[in-house]
């Protein structure tokens, strides 16, 4: 019986693992036994936010103006009701802005605004500029009663506006220059040119302390803000249309950028060497590749409307917006550390009854108000996840994981026992009157008369009593499901190196694979019918034209399903039902069908457009067909029967990758590189895992607004735009979604988890050895 073959070179793969440890980079491998090439596992930076928001009852109430921090890592905003500080925020458990009270002089006192100076706050207020740094000694009278902007300069020197008079005072307070611009918006200082930059909504200034004259150097319309980049040597003009780079003297420099995320810039500031712009649609920073880092939505900001952008504590950065303040967090750390923390949020919020599952009730993203219910689809999400950790164990040995796979495995047992139906597992199971998706329980003669007039069908209604008193289990089992199945518990009886353990999750696949043959290829649901999806007979598969990925994906995946049988029971009769499926159904000649006929043009319709069946049938290309088409890979590759059919299998995995490429989706990146492909796209799979964020709350994510993206006209294939965009500033999606997808609906009250999400590409690269244990310098 042809074994797995993979499993065989399981002790090489965990040897190899073992060899990278921290520190041995001389000795880290480069290419496995494949030849594939080796990620070499060494910190990156990973970017998230804290975000702090303003108490509800003063929304609107307040204006926000400006964000500072000082060198004891303290921030500070100044606003419309005095100084606020953020208080007791964390990831995913958002803060509020509180009033400043440390010191009780400055209560009453009507600050306008705030300044980080040489690492240290400075306020302005009615009357003067001063600090409480320095042991007290700056406090200068300025003399303007609403002062609307300022800067230092070198040496304690302050040049301050209200929108129309300027005064230059130095550091004992001596009003050296006094002067007139009108519309006065903004002030910065220039310390290598030891200048001030001085802007208007028409027109940037530049004033010379030591020549005491202030020069018009540049005129444009829809000017916001300004200042200076490149260590000095020039200035970045911010506009309502986008920017413009003039020189340091003022010249401008190129036309105006207007292919950003945002073009109407309210802010811009040079952090440790990036340049930043705040928009009136999220924040932006300029990369190393000329591309933008897009920040944007309740991910990473209170809301989208940016005031005042400003360095933070530890390398962060400071987003002022309309109601909050975002802190934009930088750290270090290895695709390894990024798991283990991925992972103690998986088993700290999202694992039910051993399911790893979906949570929601939250308000503002707060983890800590989550809930956690059933799905449709609990046996795939879990068995994804379970992948992932059988993954993990058998490349570490690591025992909490061997522990997750064995609470994985008992909650898929129990959606097999708990239906009474031999071989027909759940999709998800309840305490009675707790289940969700708004069903009910459609047989309890005593719960029944609750529902009537409530609008449910409780004839139809998909929960059934389950074999425990107390328990509901979800019927209507689909094939995405069985899919999940296959996939872990195949691996489970593979991998796993516990007699006992292994024998339990080989009696679920044996169990599963004798439900659909001895029922002639399709699941039966309770009530002795198949289920909506649970079809892969001939008489129901071969009713789709060939060109319907339907028809293709029923038989790449019971032929999968088939040779699991085979593979754990030596049966014969799984592997002549296969013969059978090619000889005389096609099923091997569909099974290799070139993807990229699916969706071709086959006649005409009634009105003589052409069009193809396919683009009949559905809108769009099903991206969850591809999801389950590269979960029944891992059975369908290894488990072939023979090395010819696992060249034609490897020839059809290649084909569909090839289609999916585009996507960088790393699941089926890795699926391919299964197979022994060196071709497999590591360096986008890595990318994938390194932009994914750590934050998997349901945001409301838009970018079809956006100018810097290349969009593509509507198509079959629900690619809108040219290049896939950075998984930082998309919303989160499992492997079943189309990567392309611009906006995504949410509003921070559901959570995916990252089990399945994130953790399972990671474990699947590291038992493939294309991604080497961690190596820290």
């Amino acid at each position: 019986m042809k074994k797995r073959i993979l499993i065989l070179s399981i002790a090489l793969i965990y040897l190899a693992a073992c060899s990278l440890k921290t520190g041995e980079n001389d000795s880290a491998e480069v290419t496995n036994k494949h030849g594939q090439e080796i990620y070499q596992d060494k910190p990156f930076v990973q970017d998230y936010s804290i975000k702090y928001y303003f108490p509800k009852d003063k929304k609107g109430k307040t204006e926000l103006l400006k964000v500072a921090s000082d060198r004891n890592e303290n921030i500070q905003i100044a606003s419309s009701d005095g100084l606020l500080f953020p208080y007791n925020g964390h990831f995913m458990a958002p803060g509020e802005l509180l009033p400043e009270r440390t010191y009780q002089y400055m209560i009453n006192k009507n600050i306008s605004g705030i300044l980080s100076y040489k690492n240290q706050f400075v306020y302005t207020d009615t009357n003067s500029i001063f600090s409480n740094a320095w042991a007290g000694t700056i406090y200068n009278e300025h003399g303007m009663k609403k002062p609307k902007a300022y800067a230092g300069g070198s040496s304690f020197d302050f040049l301050i506006s209200d929108g129309t008079n300027l005064v230059y005072i130095d550091k004992d307070g001596t009003k050296i220059w006094e002067g007139n611009n009108s519309g006065t918006i903004a002030i910065k200082y220039n310390e290598k040119e030891n200048s001030f930059i001085v802007v208007t909504n028409n027109s940037v200034s530049l004033f010379n302390p030591l020549a005491k004259k202030l020069k018009k150097v540049y005129k444009g319309e829809g000017i916001t803000c300004a200042t200076s980049a490149n260590e000095g040597s020039k200035i970045v003009v911010g506009t309502n249309k986008g920017y413009q780079w003039l020189s340091a003297s003022g010249k401008a420099v190129g036309e105006l950028v207007v292919k950003v995320p945002w073009p109407e810039i309210t802010d811009v500031e040079e952090i440790d060497g990036s340049l930043w712009f705040g928009s009136t649609w999220g924040a932006y920073r300029l990369n190393e590749e000329g591309k933008y880092d897009y920040y944007s939505s309740q991910r990473w900001l209170p809301d989208n409307k940016v005031r005042d952008i400003e360095s933070g504590p530890e390398g962060s950065v400071l987003i002022l917006t309309e109601s909050g303040l975002g802190q934009i967090c930088f750290e270090e750390m290895t695709l390894h550390e990024k798991a283990m923390r991925l992972e103690k949020i998986t088993r700290k919020n999202f694992i039910r009854y051993g399911f790893s599952s979906t949570g929601r009730g939250m308000s503002r993203g707060h983890l800590g108000q989550l809930t956690i219910k059933d799905s449709d689809n609990d046996g795939l999400w879990t068995g994804m996840y379970l992948g992932g950790q059988l993954f993990r164990y058998a490349v570490t040995k690591d025992a909490e994981a061997w522990e997750n796979c064995k609470e994985a495995l008992m909650g898929f047992e129990r959606l097999y026992s708990i239906t009474g139906v031999p071989g027909l597992p759940a999709r998800a199971y309840e305490v009675m009157g707790y289940e969700s998706s708004g069903y009910t329980n459609a047989f309890s003669e005593e719960t029944r008369h609750l529902f009537e007039g409530s609008g449910y069908d409780v004839e139809t209604s998909p929960w059934r009593k389950g074999t425990e008193g107390g328990w509901v289990w979800k019927s209507t089992t689909s094939s995405d499901e069985v899919v999940g199945h296959f996939f872990a518990l195949s691996l489970f009886a593979d991998l796993a190196d516990d007699p006992e353990w292994k024998d339990r999750a080989k009696k679920l696949v044996v169990a599963l694979s004798e439900h659909i043959y001895k029922n002639d290829l399709y699941l039966f649901d309770w009530n002795g019918k198949p289920t909506t999806w649970g079809r892969w007979n001939p008489e129901y598969t071969n009713a789709y034209p060939p060109d319907v990925g339907d028809r293709k994906l029923t038989y790449s995946n019971i032929v999968a399903f088939l040779q699991a049988g085979y593979h754990f029971t030596g049966d014969e009769k799984y592997k002549n039902k296969i013969v059978d499926l090619f000889e005389n159904h096609g099923y091997l000649e569909n099974l290799m069908r070139p993807m990229a006929e699916i969706g071709k043009v086959t006649e005409d319709n009634d009105d003589g457009k052409i069009e193809s069946w396919a683009e009949m049938l559905s809108d769009s290309w099903n991206h969850s067909d591809d999801e389950m088409y590269f979960c029944g890979y891992w059975s369908l590759y290894p488990y072939a029967l023979d090395d010819v059919l696992q060249e034609k299998f490897k020839e059809a995995i290649r084909d569909h990758w090839e289609i999916e490429r585009p996507e960088k989706e790393p699941v089926m990146n890795l699926t391919y590189a299964m197979t022994g492909a060196k071709d497999f796209d590591l360096d986008e799979t890595i990318w994938w895992l390194q932009k994914h964020p750590i934050d998997h709350i349901n945001w409301r994510i838009e970018n079809s607004h956006r100018h810097d993206i290349e969009k593509l006209p509507k198509n079959f294939r629900e690619q809108y735009t040219k290049d896939v965009l950075s998984l930082a500033e998309v919303g989160v999606r499992k492997h079943n979604a189309n990567r392309f997808t611009m906006d995504h609906l949410g509003n921070g009250s559901s959570a995916e988890t990252p089990g399945d999400v994130w953790l399972l590409p990671y474990w699947m690269g590291r038992y493939l050895n294309v991604i080497s244990a961690p190596i820290v310098e």
